[in-house]
């Protein structure tokens, strides 16, 4: 029996070695990029794509299933799966119970993240264990499911490419827009906000993904923070090449890439979860409001809720690995006809470069956007003695000059108001003591107005010529900043603005992205739920009860409020 045992084993890993050699020695081959300058350049053979393997339940065989893996801060990986139009690559239920298997044999279970927006490409992410640590870092050989990584065995041991890192340069997404220009995304080109190199230097260079073979070396036309637009790759490549992109500076490396070019006629895949909503709503909307989020599903609904009744008609979800019930809120949310869209944005301390991806995808599907957090209402003290809420009251916003490329809002911050645990009838209702003073801004974009770098700060655009910003004192933010210490901590997790300093490192203490009064690390500062209140602001909860009753968190159930009254109109 022992003997059989030995041989059956010894047989699996046979075919396992067997197939991850021919893997390897398929993405070993460095080859030559040549720009229009005639200088060489040579792309390093470890991030070459690599034909990694996955094994379904109840199948006998290893179907082959292209994998690419990027080691991220804390030792997680993120796993990129081949496109869903590859034959091989599995649906999302068939390996929902998948596992990362490493060097060594060791592994961890991969969680799944969902589809990215632009190339439907699946991504997981899983956490490389201890064993795996001390090896050289490679890319996860085989992605098996939970029953049966027992059959894996040491199938993990061969060589493969060493697996990129979010530390070096990289090319993360690229997504070609309407008009056929191509956005790459690229982190450690421009190493800070408002030094850019030119973009004359920079290459954007194309090459097939099977062999490598150069197809194109065009110079950028725009180069700002992580995005660089680029022309797409002449009209005479052969559309069944599956192309890559990737970056080079002149006179330098070409930059490790993940992204992919899609053509588009083979765009196929809609530009959010197929899990939220069963078809893409058609025409364009007036007003869109656009998020990124990470494990603040809870909030979700009473942002949405309020802001439809009184001007936003869709909404726009980036999702940044999170690990709660997300997926639920938005399909309850959008069978109670809210027109809400989860995209998955797993890459850290991307959110300008999100909010730029989203600036440019949906131009076509919003005339403008509001970009907040889900802790942030848009609100007019106006509104107070309004018996509904109406459309109207934030369409009017809208009505400005053409040459208006953008409405100014400032935020009104609130504390704790002495709360020690998340309010359970929401934010409105739970935060009503607030700073005085008012700082930052939000905007209001008009998507046709942005300069084509799509160079942001979060709170507002660089617009092109032509066009202006206004500010509307009339409206603010309410901005439920400083909220319970068990909700305010959780900040401290993952910061998702690229340009703003981690709170545990000492840099930039008297910055405004830090709070007043805390240090370095997620301690509860002495009487932190009665800290900034300097103002008893009851304005946005006295109205909102009027509209939904006491208890507005808990009453949006499956409840669609959503205010029609007719003929009414508010001039903020």
């Amino acid at each position: 029996m022992q003997s059989r045992r030995r041989h059956a084993a010894a047989a699996v890993l046979s075919v396992t070695a067997l197939l991850a050699f021919i893997c390897v020695q398929a993405g070993l081959v460095a080859f030559p990029l040549r720009d229009t300058r005639s200088r060489s350049l040579l792309v390093p053979p470890r991030w070459l794509p690599l034909g990694l393997h996955a094994v379904r339940a109840g199948t006998a065989t290893p179907a082959s299933v292209g994998t690419e893996a990027v080691l991220l801060p804390g030792w997680e990986v993120i796993v990129l799966l081949r496109r869903p139009d590859a034959a091989s690559a599995p649906a999302d239920e068939n390996v929902q119970n998948a596992t990362c298997v490493f060097r060594g044999g060791a592994s961890s279970p991969a969680r799944a993240l969902g589809p990215l927006p632009a190339t439907g490409r699946h991504a997981y992410t899983c956490i490389m264990p201890e064993p795996a640590r001390a090896h050289r870092h490679d890319a996860p050989l085989v992605l098996f499911p939970a029953s049966t990584v027992g059959n894996a065995g040491d199938g993990a041991s061969g060589r493969s490419p060493e697996m990129l890192k979010w530390s070096d340069r990289i090319v993360y997404e690229s997504v070609v827009i309407v008009g056929g220009d191509v956005l790459v995304f690229a982190k450690g080109v421009n190493r800070r906000k408002k030094v850019n190199r030119a973009a004359a230097d920079i290459r954007c260079l194309y090459y097939r993904a099977d062999a490598g073979n150069a197809v194109a070396s065009l110079p950028a036309t725009t180069s700002a923070q992580q995005v660089f637009r680029c022309p797409p790759p002449p009209a005479t490549t052969p559309v069944d090449l599956e192309l890559r992109v990737t970056l080079a500076v002149v006179g330098e490396q070409p930059i490790p890439s993940l992204a992919t070019y899609d053509l588009p006629r083979r765009r196929d895949s809609p530009p959010m979860s197929s899990h939220v909503t069963e078809s893409t709503p058609s025409g364009k909307r007036l007003i869109c409001a656009c998020t990124m989020v990470r494990d603040v599903a809870k909030f979700l609904r009473e942002w949405v809720v309020y802001h439809a009744a009184v001007g936003v008609d869709r909404f726009y979800v980036y999702d940044n690995g999170s690990e709660d019930d997300l997926v639920d809120q938005v399909r309850h949310l959008t069978s109670d006809g809210f027109e809400v869209f989860t995209m998955s944005w797993p890459w850290p301390k991307t959110l300008e470069a999100a909010l730029s991806y989203s600036a440019a995808v949906h131009r076509d599907s919003c005339e403008w956007m509001v970009f907040i957090d889900v802790d942030e209402f848009l609100f007019s003290p106006h509104w107070v003695h309004s018996e509904n809420p109406t459309k109207s009251m934030l369409h009017s916003i809208t009505t400005v000059g053409e040459d208006i490329g953008q409405v100014s809002m400032w935020c009104a911050d609130f504390g704790p108001s002495g709360q020690t645990a998340h309010p359970k009838e929401g934010v409105i209702q739970g935060y009503t003591c607030r700073r005085q003073i008012m700082e930052r801004r939000k905007s209001l974009v008009r998507l046709g107005a942005v300069d084509r770098s799509l160079t942001n700060s979060v709170h507002y655009f660089l617009l092109q010529p032509g066009f202006r910003s206004k500010w509307n004192t009339r409206v603010r933010v309410n901005h439920y900043k400083y909220q319970a210490w068990d909700e305010f901590k959780v900040k401290f997790r993952r910061r998702a603005s690229t340009y703003t300093v981690d709170w545990t490192n000492k840099k930039n203490p008297r910055s405004n992205d830090r709070t007043p009064g805390l240090g370095f690390e997620a301690v509860e500062p002495a009487g932190w739920p009665h800290r900034f209140c300097e103002v008893n602001d009851t304005l946005l909860r006295d109205v909102t009860r009027r509209w939904y009753g006491l208890g507005f968190g808990n009453k949006l159930g499956r409840r669609r409020i959503i205010g029609t009254t007719p003929g009414s109109s508010y001039n903020v």
